[in-house]
Order: C-alpha cells, then sequence, then structure tokens
C-alpha cells in the first residue's frame, strides 16, 4: 500500500481522509506541484519550491513549511516508499471552512503529498513520437498558477485521447502557448524555439532546463510568440513535463511534422537531458 502524508502524518493512501468542507474539495481552492525523484534524489528541488511558492502567494494561502521543512517532509515519503525513481505530488489547499466564496480567514491549510513509481518514457515514443492537435484554448487567464482547479486541461487532454492523440497543443488569438498537461517548444530552421513565459502558460521546470542546456551546449535558441503557422512549418515540435520529459510530435492535426520522425535536435537534447539526470543519481 502506497504511504501518503497528510497534515503531519505518514500512512496508507487508504486511510487518509480530508472535510468535506475542505476548500480543496468544494472549490478547488488550492496549488500543487509535482516533483520527480531520480534514485532517491529530488529533480530541481529549489526551482520547484519557487515555483509552488509563486502559486501560493498568486492564491494568498501561505506557505505551511519551510524549505527545509518540504525536504524532510519529501525526503521521508521517498523513504516510506519503495521505488527508485519517483513522482512526488504535494498538494496544499486553503483548508476546511463554512462554504462562502470569500477567502476565509485564519483557516489552516491542508497539506497533501503523495508518491508514485516514475517509469522511463517507452522507447517505442522516442523512436516514433506521438500525435498531437491543435484546440482552442478555452482556459482561464491566470494559467501560470498550478491550480488544483484543471477541469479545462481535462477536457482539453480528454478531446485530444478521444481523436486517437497523446496531446492537445493550445491556441489563443492565433499563438500556441503550451500543451493541456505540456509546455511547447519547436525548431525551426535549426533554431530551438519556446513561448516566453506569461499569464498564458505554466512556467515549466523542464522547460527552464532545456533552456539552460541549450545555453550551456551552444544550442541556438530563442523565446518568442509562436504563431499558428509556424507550428504547422516547424521541423521539429516537442512537448515537455517533469514526468514526461522530451517527447517528440511526428504528427500534429493529421500531417506528419517535417519527416514524421523524431529530429536530429531532439536527439541530442535528449541526451544532454538524460545525462543531467544520470548525474543526479551519482552518490
Amino acid at each position: 500500500m502506497t504511504t501518503v502524508y497528510l497534515n503531519g502524518k505518514f500512512l496508507p493512501a487508504d486511510q487518509a481522509c480530508v472535510p468535506v468542507l475542505d476548500r480543496g474539495f468544494i472549490f478547488g481552492d488550492g496549488v500543487y506541484e509535482v516533483i520527480p525523484a531520480y534514485g532517491g534524489t529530488l529533480f530541481r528541488f529549489d526551482e520547484h519550491l519557487q515555483r509552488l511558492q509563486n502559486s501560493l502567494d498568486a492564491v494568498r494561502i501561505p506557505n505551511p513549511l519551510s524549505t527545509a521543512g518540504w525536504r524532510t517532509l519529501l525526503g521521508e515519503l521517498i523513504v516510506q516508499n519503495d521505488s527508485d525513481d519517483q513522482s512526488l505530488y504535494l498538494q496544499i489547499t486553503r483548508g476546511s471552512a463554512e462554504r462562502d466564496h470569500a477567502m476565509p480567514l485564519n483557516t489552516v491549510p491542508t497539506v497533501f503529498a503523495m508518491s508514485k513509481p516514475l517509469h522511463p518514457v517507452n522507447q517505442h515514443i522516442r523512436e516514433h513520437g506521438v500525435v498531437a492537435i491543435t484546440l482552442d484554448d478555452i482556459r482561464w487567464q491566470r494559467c501560470h498558477i498550478k491550480a488544483i482547479s484543471l477541469l479545462p486541461n481535462i477536457l482539453l487532454r480528454q478531446e485530444a485521447l478521444d481523436q486517437g492523440a497523446a496531446e492537445a497543443i493550445l491556441i489563443r488569438d492565433g499563438l500556441a502557448n503550451e500543451g493541456a498537461a505540456s509546455n511547447l517548444f519547436i525548431v525551426i530552421d535549426g533554431e530551438l524555439i519556446t513561448p516566453p513565459t506569461g499569464p498564458f502558460l505554466l512556467p515549466g521546470i523542464t522547460r527552464d532546463l532545456i533552456l539552460e542546456l541549450a545555453r550551456t551546449n551552444g544550442i541556438v535558441h530563442r523565446e518568442r510568440n509562436i504563431r499558428r503557422d509556424e507550428l504547422q512549418r516547424a521541423d521539429e515540435i516537442w512537448l515537455t513535463s517533469s514526468t514526461k520529459e522530451i517527447l517528440p510530435v511526428t504528427m500534429l492535426d493529421n500531417t506528419s511534422v517535417a519527416s514524421g520522425k523524431p529530429g536530429p535536435l531532439f536527439q541530442r537534447m535528449l541526451a544532454l537531458y538524460q545525462n543531467y539526470k544520470q548525474q543526479l543519481r551519482k552518490p
């Protein structure tokens, strides 16, 4: 049985319960973070924790733990769940209060964290890529907050799955911003391009690492808006996230992306990314 953390206690998942008046349950009033751990080492811990703090500040929930407290909690969760590589999910809600849209005063935040095994991306996907479709972005205008109220993302992702695609790339005012559950990169004429951070996309930790790897390895790259027509004529398209790492898109809207195979810059970045992960595993 998976061990989870809830409000100061480690316990089996089937014994963890929150009150029905918790505002996370009633309103989706909370934020979350997902942090991979490779060989027991947290991946980009400081960056993930800063994004968590940014989300908490944006929705006016006080951070219930210090940096050291989060590190201790997550370290113990890793130990109590027997898996070499893990995906740690942590969620903070505003806590329990009488149902009212106004933010209640002096509530105690609910803190929940769980772990599940993190399996490598299927080799077939790395060799052949995935299918994606474009959809209109129906989400709200504060997508940079990692909020738990993800119903629009769920609807968009499910529409992609219903059409036989792995992901939906979201278009707002003619610009491609990100996927329903991923960040977006394209390659045009050898240049790696990703949309700039802002209210319409989540500032991905893996996204930032890829930009860092590009800088340190002499890969030409830029942050700028991506028009729909550029997406359609890109030489390569990638989707990135902490758990899926880098996925090459080889078919978009029923049309092959370039040759229909993962491109050379993807292969290079994948090798750099895997080397970065391997360094984390070293004692």
